[in-house]
């Protein structure tokens, strides 16, 4: 395992007029299961259909439509849990959460409030190198989801599409343990790593499939530690919540935001309101968007149509028993095994697509060489290109290719990056393209010395500093690459030129 100090959550602070204020923050992460099918309904999920085309009638709340559990959906949750170092409880229920939206056919959310299908867990949020934070989790539970409301087809109606109505979600429900904007998407972006891995929620953020509820609070310092103590929430001071944040940016953006509105209205001798607030990213600004209901506002009742979800202990472990190798451990893998710092491997292990295609790279070669060809030139070409891992040009079994020929001393360096451009654009075989164009590095030391003797021969005048100054030699190393068109060993160059000029 990594070597990882786990230290304290160092609060954001902020000087206001009467002094210093730190935040709380707490997260709901709603993350979309990676099921074919609805929570309980046999309705496709499928992103982009025509609207109203993927409802079922029980999605559509018709009379007499019974809700039929997806047991697939269940499997993921607990493999999420799993996934989380979570309890996972073997009995759980649904609950009728009631409220009124025009996107919600049935008039209730079928949830779960009592008794969830997932306890307690914790997330190990990376902040810099060796250093990594608890986030705990209080929960996950399974939830449908709500339509979507259209108001800006219109000048005068507002449209209703209802193809997310009844998609299975996972709420993921932090405890108040994260203390920064910065912390607040690292927690995010972990969780969104670790479920790709599970491939439990494809973690698009765009589409809607995973989004976050951030609940803010300012305290004075040492009241967290007085709630850690007692766990009296008073100390932490009254939340609010901004709803369906989807981009790290904005989620940084609005926990800034939020705060310092709390505090200037603190610090004025107002109080809070709790409540429920958008972030509007082209004002900069938060504003209220309804008072903050409590679990007594929504009615909550066992959902009569459907029983106690009871599993065997025996299922979930063949879940377990199916667990990929998750990041904490590829990276610690990666580390150990390739000989490389933590923070490439952390690059490396970011999504499975990079670790995947980076192991088939590696395989039977330098791993530290591998890691500095994938990440500075593959990753940098990528990212100039604007494009991911999944669509590289340069295929694992190229790039294997062009590092093979390094270590052969096939090739040098400056023609290894030559050739990547051209395999990146016209694609093809680095060897074959290597022998047809005469890329072959110049190996033999007598064609090499011959190189070297006529630079010098050439250059008297440069051959009098450098033997004053050594470091000058490498301007006949560069002249000499620069007469062989880049051919020649590179080591062999700089060890004849020594010699030839002495130092």
């Amino acid at each position: 395992m990594l070597d990882l100090t786990y230290d304290a959550p160092a609060p954001k602070v902020i000087s206001g007029a009467t002094g210093e204020w730190e935040l709380v923050i707490g997260l709901e992460v709603h993350a979309q299961v990676a099921s074919a099918a609805k929570l309980f309904s046999g309705a496709s999920t499928r992103f982009g259909a025509e609207p109203n085309s993927n409802v079922a009638f029980v999605d559509a709340g018709m009379p007499g439509m019974l809700p039929v559990i997806n047991e697939g959906c269940v499997a993921l949750a607990v493999k999420t849990g799993l996934g989380l170092n979570a309890a996972i409880n073997l009995r759980s229920a649904f609950d009728r959460k009631n409220y009124f939206y025009p996107d919600l056919p049935q008039g209730y959310q079928i949830s779960q409030l009592y008794h969830p299908i997932v306890g307690e867990g914790e997330v190990l949020v990376d902040m810099a190198p060796g250093i990594a934070r608890k986030v705990r989790i209080e929960r996950i539970h399974l939830e449908q989801d709500a339509g979507k409301s259209i108001h800006d087809m219109d000048p005068t109606m507002s449209f209703v599409d209802l193809n997310r109505t009844g998609v299975a979600l996972m709420e993921i429900v932090s405890r108040p343990d994260i203390r920064g904007p910065e912390e607040a998407a690292a927690y995010v972006a972990k969780l969104r790593q670790i479920m790709r891995y599970l491939g439990t929620c494809d973690g698009n953020m765009q589409n809607g499939n995973l989004r976050a509820d951030v609940n803010v609070s300012v305290c004075r310092p040492g009241d967290y530690e007085r709630y850690r103590e007692t766990q009296d929430f008073s100390h932490l001071g009254t939340r609010c919540e901004i709803k369906n944040m989807n981009s790290m940016r904005f989620i940084q953006a609005a926990i800034e935001v939020e705060a310092r509105r709390q505090i200037a209205i603190l610090e004025d001798g107002g109080t809070i309101t709790q409540e429920t607030r958008l972030y509007d990213p082209d004002r900069g600004e938060t504003r209220s968007m309804r008072s903050k209901e409590e679990a007594h506002d929504y009615r909550y009742f066992p959902d009569p149509d459907l029983l106690p979800l009871e599993i065997e202990q025996e299922w979930v472990e063949g879940i377990r028993a199916s667990l990929p190798e998750l990041p904490d451990a590829k990276k610690a893998r990666f580390v150990a095994e390739y000989g490389m710092t933590e923070y490439d491997a952390g690059v490396l292990t970011a999504d499975v697509e990079s670790a995947l295609y980076f192991e088939r790279v590696a395989k039977g070669r330098d791993g530290k060489l591998t890691a500095n060809w994938v990440i500075n030139e593959l990753f940098g070409r990528l990212k100039k290109d604007d494009r991911t891992i999944a669509d590289s040009p340069v295929s694992a079994d190229q790039l294997g290719a062009i590092i093979g020929l390094i270590a052969s001393d096939e090739i040098s360096g400056k023609i290894a990056k030559d050739l990547f451009e051209t395999v990146y654009v016209e694609g093809g075989d680095p060897a074959r393209i290597v022998e047809e164009r005469g890329l072959r590095q110049v190996t033999d030391t007598g064609a090499i010395e011959t190189a070297v003797d006529t630079v010098i021969a050439d250059n008297p005048a440069q051959v009098e500093k450098a033997k004053a100054n050594p470091k000058l030699a490498g301007w006949f190393v560069g002249q000499v690459m620069k007469a062989t068109g880049g051919k020649a060993n590179p080591a062999a160059v700089n060890r004849i030129v020594a010699q030839r000029l002495g130092l």
